[in-house]
């Protein structure tokens, strides 16, 4: 049998979303609601909806989240607690609705600042898997503002109702992470003049839909056209990750605080000696990277991840969850092949990608998925159901 779906919005049938068939179309209930909702508004319904939605919505506290996180992100002891209790509070936020006088709480995003491959989308996708709600991850780079050649804002929020099969309510209490936010900004280097002017109106154009508003997506995404069918989108409750590397952030930080000063007998700043130089970030710093202040001061929670180590990587090939080595022994495991790995072959391994990242373009820890598919591309074309063993050492 077939599976139905929408005509409108493209979801598939399920027991909360049904669909009504007549003259060989169908519309699901979600499209009935955002249809009943645009034409009479939403007093009549909201209420009755959104309590069935906010018993399914786990809330776990900061402390399981972050062992949850521990399970697949090595290391980022700090972003790894910052970014749980952000989370944690978010959603508490959503179910603790204040009563009329009462003081309400208002809405936090999260800004994650830290080299490519340290952990940032991973991080956003463990945590909305633990919880349970629909996620959206999406390149700054590919939006652009209205009137420039590329892909609408809006349509981040038409991807996640697409994450959410649909279900308005569910999308509308997901996560957005737009990753690369720092290409956006209006001072960032090697771009051509459109894309910069076009950064900085991506950014404007983000605000009112990180701060929480009403919007009018096109249920199949693209560009909205005066003829076109609109489903609203209430970002309110909706939490936004802004995630970046920041390449040069660090030397506009250590010419702030005192590190930069020339002189024969001149001392760095002991917090130039810091691990990591990201820790100190304030906004202004971001400012002076070319991220508008409007937009800074809707990402009221930021996290700093550090630079991933060798160390790190070598754990990161054997202990999490989903660890690369387990991964490829699965993989080879179904063509009769025991895979395993000595701890010198892991050292080397972590070795090459290291040197890789040091030589080539620095990728973080994806240096290793790479290393590995080098390394057993030859053992994945050969294999064929033999039982063979083999050892990399």
């Amino acid at each position: 049998m077939n599976e139905r779906i929408c005509d409108f919005c493209k979801s598939k049938e399920s027991h909360k979303n049904p669909l009504i068939t007549g003259n060989n179309v169908c519309i699901c209930k979600n499209c009935i609601i955002a249809s009943y909702n645009l034409l009479f508004g939403t007093e009549n319904h909201l209420e009755e909806t959104k309590t069935d939605q906010e018993m399914d919505l786990k809330v776990i506290p900061p402390k399981e989240l972050k062992a949850i996180l521990d399970d697949y992100v090595i290391g980022q002891e700090k972003a790894k607690k910052v970014f749980s209790v952000a989370v944690y509070n978010h959603y508490k936020r959503i179910l603790q609705k204040p009563k009329e006088g009462e003081t309400e709480i208002s809405k936090s995003n999260i800004l994650l600042i830290g080299p490519t491959g340290s952990g940032k989308t991973l991080m956003a996708q463990t945590l909305a898997r633990a919880l349970n709600i629909p996620i959206a991850i999406c390149d700054a780079t590919s939006l652009t503002e209205a009137g420039y050649v590329g892909e609408d804002v809006e349509n981040i929020l038409t991807r996640l109702l697409q994450e959410a099969n649909g279900d308005i309510e569910r999308a509308e209490k997901g996560i957005i992470f737009i990753d690369e936010i720092d290409k956006i900004s209006r001072l960032s280097e090697n771009r051509s003049i459109t894309r910069d002017v076009s950064g900085e109106g991506v950014q404007q154009a983000l605000l009112k839909i990180i701060e929480g508003s009403v919007v009018n997506i096109p249920p199949k995404g693209g560009r909205k056209h005066p003829n076109q069918d609109f489903i609203q989108i209430n970002t309110k409750d909706i939490l936004f990750i802004c995630g970046g590397a920041f390449d040069g952030l660090n030397e506009i930080i250590e010419r702030r605080i005192g590190g930069n000063v020339l002189g024969f007998h001149h001392q760095k700043n002991a917090k130039t000696e810091s691990k990591n130089l990201l820790d100190e970030v304030e906004p202004d710093d971001l400012v002076s990277f070319g991220l508008i202040p409007e937009l800074i001061g809707r990402l009221h929670m930021i996290a700093t991840l550090d630079e991933i180590t060798k160390e790190a990587m070598i754990t990161i090939l054997q202990k999490p969850k989903n660890a690369l080595t387990k991964q490829y022994q699965k993989l080879l495991g179904v063509d009769g092949v025991d895979l395993q790995f000595t701890e010198d072959g892991i050292e080397e391994i972590a070795s090459i990608a290291v040197d890789f990242n040091n030589t080539k373009e620095d990728i973080g820890a994806r240096r290793l998925q790479s290393v590995l598919e080098e390394l057993l591309s030859d053992v994945s074309f050969e294999a064929h159901g033999e039982p063979v063993t083999l050892v990399v050492d």
